[in-house]
Parts: structure tokens; C-alpha cells; sequence
């Protein structure tokens, strides 16, 4: 391969993810630069199971088996602002390793609104479409353009427009196949010394604004880090819930009927730009009786700070795993509401209850 992609085997998972758990990768390929990318397609066609790809870490859970598929780590790093277009907006090419954090801090330093609510989540932009990152008032789906990507069924590389992505609620095409690996990306922001509208409370209040309104960008996006920070679901804010994937739950999609039963219990149900009305799975967790900081099982326990998983001391992937599962049945029972992990899974797992099959 190009120089500057290294190929491992045996290697630790566990340091590469911010839940610090699971075994090895049979195969690790660290990929910087995307022109390198087809000899890592002939790699992997030579390894037994589909590629998989890992960015961050920051979303994932990896098996205590390890992984036997080969992995794939994206370090291509860049990106590309070009003039303003005949729509006034400013087309950003960005390669799928660069970190979003970066991303957003330029985009707010070179005056463009688009991603400023997207401050202090983790991973690589690579993965934000997969499943449509969003936060505050703000999703991938609002900016992105289209994404370049290989194509594993086709064997060659595509160019996928963003409604061909099918972003919905933290879901896409791509997350839901294994078909594509994205290599770039393309979003469209506008130049503007104002954030988008302020539609969340908690950030308006921080900023002592009106909900509606609109402030300088580093404002904006210093106000939401705040109301992260004090959540709990900034990577680092918090020596006691260090491993942790921030929400391990999708809030869930309810029906009508449902929406109107959990509102007559003061439950936070809200509808998203998908068209679903959903729930705070946060709610129904601390509903179902579950206390901050309570363990689930060892090594495993409610955050101090926010009602989602975190790891300790002597976890074990299978243990997490484990909780996720009670957590799931507990609020079930207790709600009628079943809720869905947010988390990928990666490698191989042994068969458990209602998770369904994680790859």
C-alpha cells in the first residue's frame, strides 16, 4: 500500500474507542490518504468477512471476540471551502477522517452558519450521515450536499446525493448496509455572522435569548458546549463518566396514541424534521425507575450526570451489552415503549436477547 498506510494484525480495539472495551482486530488497516483506498479493496476481498470501518470510536461497542473482518481506520484528514455559489451558499469539501470538531470550528472561524449547534461531538465527518448526527436544532441532513463513496456491491466509486442517502432520525441507507464506505463528503453552508435559529430552551436560556433567535456564531456554539457539558456528553468534561458513548439510546418513535398517553404524564415528546414524533428515551429511563450513578451490572452504571450507560473498572463488552439489554426490558415493561440502541456494535457476538444481531 501507499506509504503512509500501515497494516496490523492483532491489534487492541479496546484504546480506539472511548468505551474502552472489547479484543482484537485480526486485521487493521490505517488508511491517511484516499488515493490509497483501492489497494485496501483488494485487501480486503482476500479476508474473510465484509470490511468494516471505524472512525472515532466515539458510537461504537466492539465485541470481547474482537473483530475477524478486516478493519479500517480513516485518517484522511483536509478540506476544501470554495467560493460562494449562484444560491449563495458555500460548497466544503471535507475528506471522511477529519475529525467534525475541526470541521466546526473552521466553518464558525470562516463566518459560516450551517454546523454551529454541532459543537463537542465527537467522531470523524466520515461518520455523521451514516446515521444524520445532529444536536440542538441542527442535523447533518440541513447542510449535506452528497458524499463520495466506495461502492463494495459495484466494485468502483460513487457519488451518493444526499436524499439517495435517506437521512432520517440518527438513520440512513448507509447506516442500515454495509455497502459503502464514504471517503469524502460535500456540505453547503452560508456565510452569515449569526447562528441559525436558537430553537432549543436550555441553549436559549444559557444565551438569555428568546427561543427563535438568532446570536454570533461563537456564542452559539460556546452556549451549546455549556448544556453539554452539564449533561455529561462532551468527550473529557467528566473524570467519573470518562467511558462513555454519550446517549447509548435513540429517543424512540411513537404513535399518536402513544404520543398523547406519555404527554399526560409530562413525558418530553417532540416532533423531529423526519415527520416521527418521539420521546426522550433520557425520560423513560429515569421513569422506569433507574437513579443516576446506579449500577446496572458490574462495571456498568447509569451516569452521574445523564441517564445513559457508562463504563468502569472491570467491564467487559458482553457487560455492557448485558445492561443495555436491562435497560431496554425495564423501560419496556414500565412504558410499552421499546427502546433501540443507538450504538453500533462491531465484530463477533454471541447471541443475545432482543438486540437482534449485531455485525
Amino acid at each position: 500500500m501507499g506509504s503512509r498506510t500501515r497494516i496490523s494484525h492483532g491489534v487492541p480495539l479496546a484504546p480506539m474507542t472511548t468505551l474502552g472495551l472489547g479484543g482484537l482486530a485480526s486485521v487493521l488497516v490505517d488508511l491517511q490518504d484516499s488515493a490509497d483506498f483501492p489497494e485496501f479493496v483488494e485487501l480486503a476481498r482476500a479476508c474473510p468477512g465484509d470490511p468494516v470501518c471505524l472512525g472515532s470510536g466515539s458510537n461504537v461497542l466492539v465485541s470481547d471476540l474482537g473483530c475477524d473482518s478486516p478493519v479500517l481506520r480513516l485518517n484522511n484528514r483536509g478540506l476544501r471551502i470554495g467560493p460562494r455559489d449562484t444560491d449563495g451558499r458555500v460548497l466544503v469539501e471535507v475528506q471522511a477522517g477529519h475529525l467534525l470538531t475541526d470541521l466546526v470550528e473552521t466553518a464558525i472561524a470562516e463566518g459560516l452558519s450551517g454546523m454551529e449547534m454541532l459543537v463537542g461531538i465527537p467522531g470523524t465527518v466520515g461518520a455523521t450521515p451514516i446515521q444524520n448526527v445532529g444536536a440542538y436544532g441542527q442535523e447533518v441532513s440541513d447542510t449535506l450536499v452528497e458524499v463520495r463513496a466506495w461502492d463494495w456491491a459495484l466494485g468502483r466509486h460513487v457519488t451518493l446525493g444526499a436524499r439517495e442517502c435517506g437521512l432520517g432520525h440518527r438513520n440512513s441507507v448507509i447506516k442500515r448496509s454495509r455497502r459503502w464506505t464514504l471517503l469524502s463528503l460535500v456540505f453547503a453552508l452560508y456565510r452569515s455572522a449569526l447562528s441559525t435559529p436558537v430553537t432549543y430552551r436550555a441553549v436559549a436560556d444559557v444565551l438569555g435569548v428568546r427561543v427563535g433567535g438568532r446570536v454570533p456564531l461563537a456564542e452559539a456554539a460556546d452556549a451549546v458546549f455549556t448544556v453539554r457539558r452539564r449533561k455529561g456528553m462532551v468527550i473529557g468534561c467528566s473524570e467519573t463518566d470518562r467511558r462513555s458513548v454519550g446517549s447509548v439510546f435513540l429517543s424512540p418513535e411513537v404513535s399518536p396514541a402513544d404520543a398523547e398517553r406519555l404527554r399526560a404524564r409530562d413525558a418530553p415528546v417532540s416532533s423531529f424534521p423526519d415527520g416521527s414524533t418521539r420521546v426522550s428515551a433520557s425520560w423513560l429511563i429515569q421513569q422506569a425507575g433507574f437513579e443516576l450513578n446506579s449500577t446496572i451490572v458490574d462495571g456498568v452504571r447509569i451516569s452521574s450526570l445523564h441517564y445513559t450507560l457508562v463504563a468502569d473498572e472491570g467491564a467487559s463488552a458482553a457487560a455492557f451489552r448485558d445492561a443495555i439489554e436491562i435497560v431496554l426490558q425495564r423501560v419496556l415493561r414500565c412504558s410499552g415503549v421499546r427502546l433501540t440502541p443507538e450504538i453500533d456494535f462491531l465484530g463477533t457476538w454471541r447471541p443475545a436477547g432482543g438486540l437482534g444481531a449485531p455485525v
